[in-house]
């Protein structure tokens, strides 16, 4: 795996002192589309193929807002907001456990590639087990995490201010508190941005879903037949879809009560642990992945699926899809520390590139895509997070 792995490096290597081969541009392939020579599928293909093999890997340099130092704790894992202009980070301390981080990334509109990390004092010697960007006051005003217990301290889903951090919204956000809900065992969370239930989170635990309104504390229990290791809320329709380690996928309706027969709805099946679940922009279909290492595409209306993207590795741990809709592409980082990327539309294997450092459970890179990071008029690409090291995949 490791002389595989270097092959690898070496190849991306030599691809940046190549140029690209004659007749191998989008212009071209445009020209050839309209003359007929090429369909639409064969256009989008060779385009995402192009784009994508031409990604080219640079550092990203990590400065603290609040001094000069350079930031060196290694990373855990790292979530970009909806606008894909801050990055929340967990990293990991020498003393054991996390702390928590907000990556301001304007700076990777500049040549410089230099970003600042806003820190504030909490840490926890708990594992984060999962996080979500909640949009209590505002679209991604505070984030959510589900922290396993630890001795006899309980498990908990903690709410916390992104304005502890830095304000994004002067005169807008205030200084919040940090909100605690004791739950134990939680191996999942989601925030729900439908308006009938737009205060609300839940919480995927073992045999149970937990809804829990912030405003008014109220507390709505599911029961289910396996824990809960995946979840996602739908937008457009007050639905809550669920992936189990048993394989199953259902949605929750949030109308209905938990007590009664007709809540749960589109059930469908892996034949593994299903760890990630996305649910496309027209909410007909969803993708999940599973610990048989199988991405699948489901039709949420005739209950089929529809694609499936090879490839992917994955035995025991949750691993997280990020899709870009627009972009038509999927990402998804491997046990064995690959990171992907396949073509949305066809299931076409599009890149994989290795991590620059040696595999290791504890080295699994953490990616995020998007099509505009540091806001509007931003960078688009891959950002991939290993050890202490961030590093940008530009995407033209």
């Amino acid at each position: 795996m490791e002389s595989k792995r270097l092959q690898l490096l070496e190849e991306e290597e030599k691809k940046k002192k190549k140029a690209a081969r004659m007749g191998f541009n989008t212009s071209s392939f445009l020209r050839k589309s309209q003359l007929g020579f090429l369909n639409f599928t064969g256009y989008c293909r060779l385009a995402h193929e192009l784009r994508v093999s031409c990604m080219e890997k640079k550092k990203v340099h990590i400065q603290s807002a609040e001094s000069s130092t350079v930031i060196s704790d290694p990373f855990s894992l790292i979530l970009a907001d909806t606008n894909s202009d801050r990055l929340f980070t967990v990293n990991d301390v020498d003393v054991g456990g996390s702390k928590y981080g907000v990556i301001n990334l304007s700076g990777l509109k500049t040549p410089a590639l230099e970003v600042h990390m806003h820190k504030n004092f909490y840490f926890t010697n708990r594992k984060v087990n999962s996080v979500c960007w909640a949009s209590l006051n505002h679209l991604d005003s505070h984030v959510l995490l589900c922290l396993l217990g630890f001795a006899e301290t309980p498990g908990c889903a903690t709410l916390i201010p992104a304005s502890l951090f830095t304000s994004s919204h002067p005169g807008v956000d205030r200084r919040g508190m940090l909100c605690s809900f004791r739950i134990p065992g939680a191996w999942s969370c989601a925030w729900c941005l439908n308006v009938q239930a737009n205060t609300c989170f839940s919480t995927g635990l073992s045999r149970r879903i937990l809804l829990t309104d912030v405003v008014t504390g109220h507390r709505q229990s599911y029961k289910t037949n396996s824990d809960v290791l995946a979840q996602q809320f739908a937008i457009l329709t007050p639905l809550l879809f669920n992936g189990c380690r048993s394989g199953e996928i259902f949605a929750i309706d949030l109308r209905s009560r938990s007590q009664g027969k007709s809540w749960k709805t589109t059930c469908l099946f892996h034949d593994s642990a299903v760890t990630s679940l996305r649910i496309l922009q027209e909410e007909q279909s969803i993708l999940a992945s599973d610990m048989a290492g199988k991405i699948k595409l489901w039709d949420l209306r005739n209950k089929k699926c529809i694609r499936q993207y090879e490839g992917h590795v994955n035995e025991y741990a949750c691993l997280p899809l990020h899709v870009h809709e627009e972009e038509g592409i999927l990402v998804a980082v491997g046990q064995d520390c690959y990171t992907r990327i396949w073509s949305l539309h066809d299931a076409h294997l599009l890149r994989t590139i290795p991590s620059p450092y040696p595999t290791s459970k504890a080295d699994i890179p953490s990616v995020a895509f998007s099509s505009q990071f540091g806001g509007v008029q931003g960078s688009p690409g891959l950002l991939m997070a290993v050890r202490q090291d961030l590093y940008y995949f530009s995407y033209s």
